[in-house]
C-alpha cells in the first residue's frame, strides 16, 4: 500500500490544492495555466492581465482574483492534514494511469485511506438507489467474485447499489474506492446515511476520493461529473439493476466514451429496475451472469501476478517520470524525452529496464506504451 503525506517535497502542491478551490477552474482551464506559467504558484499569484494571456476570459480571471483573496494555500494544507485529506496532481506519477488517459481527467485528487498496490485493477459498479431482492443477491454474489479475483472495486456510496457493493467487498476483504461529489471533510461526507460505511472503508484500507476540495457542499450537479471518475478509474463498468432514468447510465454512457468496457446484467422485461440494464444490453453492452465472463473479456485471470511483478523492483525516479507520461496511446522516445525531461542516454537504457519488467511495450519505430 502506498500512502503521502502532504508534506512532500512539492513546493507547488499547495497552490493545485488553491486553485482547485476556484470552481471555474476545471481540467481545461488548469491545462491553460500548465501550459502558460512554469509553475502553479506563479499562477496563483497571476495578475488579471497574465491570466487573459494564459486564456482565462477576463471574467473568470476577476473573479478568480476575487476568490483569492479568501484563500489561504498553507491555510488549506493545515486543514487538509486535520482532516487526513492527501492529494494527487496530475502530475503525480501515482495518480491512477487509466484516469490521466480521459480527456478531461481531473487535474486535483484528493483522498483519504490507502492507495492500493493493484489500483490499475479496478472496476466500477453501480445501479439503482431503489433495488429488489435480485439486484442484491446479484450485487452481492458477483461483487464478493471479483473482489477475490483481485479487483478494486469502486462506486460512488449512494443508498442502493452502490452502498451493497462497497459492503459485498468488504464482507470479501477486497479493496473499495468510493468516488464521492463532494468534500471529503466528515460533515461533507454524502449521503450522511453512509458515513459508517465510509468510515468502515478507511478502516479496511480502502480509498474515498474526490476532485473536491474539502468544505464542497454535496450539489445536485457535482455527481454526474464524478461519474466520469467512477468509470476512468476503472477497466470496465458494471451495471445491476437500473431504471431508464438512472443516474447509473451517465457512468456507463461515460465508461463508452472512455473506450472502456460496459457490462450489464440481464433482468426481468416486467420490472422498470431492468429497463435501463436490458436496453444497454440491445445497444451493445456485455450482458454477463457470472464474475467470470468480466475477468474473462478484460484478460484478467492473473491480477495478483501482476501487481507482484510491478512490486518485485522498486521503481526508479527515472522510470516514475516516465510512467508518470506514458499511457495506452502510442507515444514516441523522443516526445518522452521531452515530457520525461531525460537525456538520450537515460531514457534509453531505462525504457529497456521497465520493458523487461514488464511495465512497457516497444511497438517498434521509436514507439512505447504502457504494458
Amino acid at each position: 500500500m502506498s500512502t503521502c503525506p502532504n508534506t512532500a517535497n512539492n513546493g507547488d502542491l499547495p497552490y493545485w490544492a488553491a486553485l482547485s478551490t476556484f470552481s471555474k477552474f476545471g481540467p481545461k482551464r488548469f491545462n491553460l495555466l500548465s501550459r502558460y506559467f512554469p509553475d502553479m504558484r506563479t499562477a496563483w499569484e497571476a495578475s488579471a492581465g497574465e491570466l487573459l494571456a494564459a486564456g482565462i476570459n477576463e471574467r473568470a480571471a476577476n473573479e478568480f482574483i476575487a476568490h483569492r483573496q479568501n484563500t489561504d494555500p498553507g491555510e488549506l494544507m493545515e486543514r487538509l492534514d486535520k482532516e487526513k485529506i492527501n492529494i494527487l496532481i496530475l502530475t503525480d506519477g501515482r495518480y491512477p494511469k487509466l484516469l490521466k488517459e480521459i480527456f478531461d481527467a481531473p487535474p486535483v485528487l484528493y483522498y483519504r485511506g490507502e492507495l492500493p498496490d493493484n489500483l490499475n485493477f479496478c472496476l466500477a459498479v453501480v445501479g439503482s438507489r431503489k433495488y429488489t431482492s435480485y439486484g442484491q443477491q446479484t450485487a452481492q454474489s458477483l461483487v464478493s467474485q471479483l473482489a477475490q479475483a483481485g479487483l478494486v472495486i469502486v462506486s460512488g456510496l449512494a443508498i442502493g447499489i452502490d452502498a451493497l457493493a462497497h459492503s459485498a467487498c468488504l464482507q470479501a476483504n477486497g479493496k473499495t474506492i468510493a468516488v464521492l461529489g463532494a468534500g471529503l471533510d466528515r460533515q461533507n461526507i454524502y449521503p450522511a446515511t453512509n458515513r459508517y460505511l465510509a468510515e468502515k472503508i478507511l478502516a479496511r484500507g480502502g480509498l474515498l476520493l474526490s476532485e473536491y476540495a474539502p468544505g464542497t457542499p454535496p450539489l445536485e450537479f457535482h455527481f454526474p461529473q464524478r461519474n466520469r471518475i467512477i468509470s476512468g478509474i476503472s477497466l470496465g463498468t458494471l451495471v445491476i439493476e437500473a431504471a431508464v432514468s438512472s443516474g447509473a447510465l451517465i457512468t456507463a454512457q461515460s465508461a463508452l466514451e472512455q473506450n472502456r468496457e460496459v457490462f450489464a446484467v440481464p433482468g426481468s422485461v416486467f420490472n422498470p429496475n431492468s429497463a435501463g440494464t436490458n436496453n444497454l444490453i440491445k445497444t451493445g453492452a456485455k450482458a454477463v451472469t457470472c464474475a467470470s465472463e468480466i475477468i474473462e473479456t478484460l484478460s484478467l485471470e492473473n491480477i495478483a501476478s501482476f501487481v507482484q511483478n510491478q512490486k518485485a523492483i522498486p521503481a526508479t525516479p527515472a522510470e516514475q517520470r516516465l510512467i508518470s507520461v506514458l499511457n495506452h496511446e502510442p507515444t514516441h522516445i523522443n516526445a518522452l524525452t521531452r515530457l520525461a525531461k531525460l537525456d538520450t542516454a537515460s531514457i534509453n537504457a531505462t525504457l529497456l529496464t521497465m520493458e523487461l519488467k514488464g511495465y512497457v511495450r516497444n511497438l517498434g519505430g521509436g514507439n512505447y506504451v504502457l504494458a
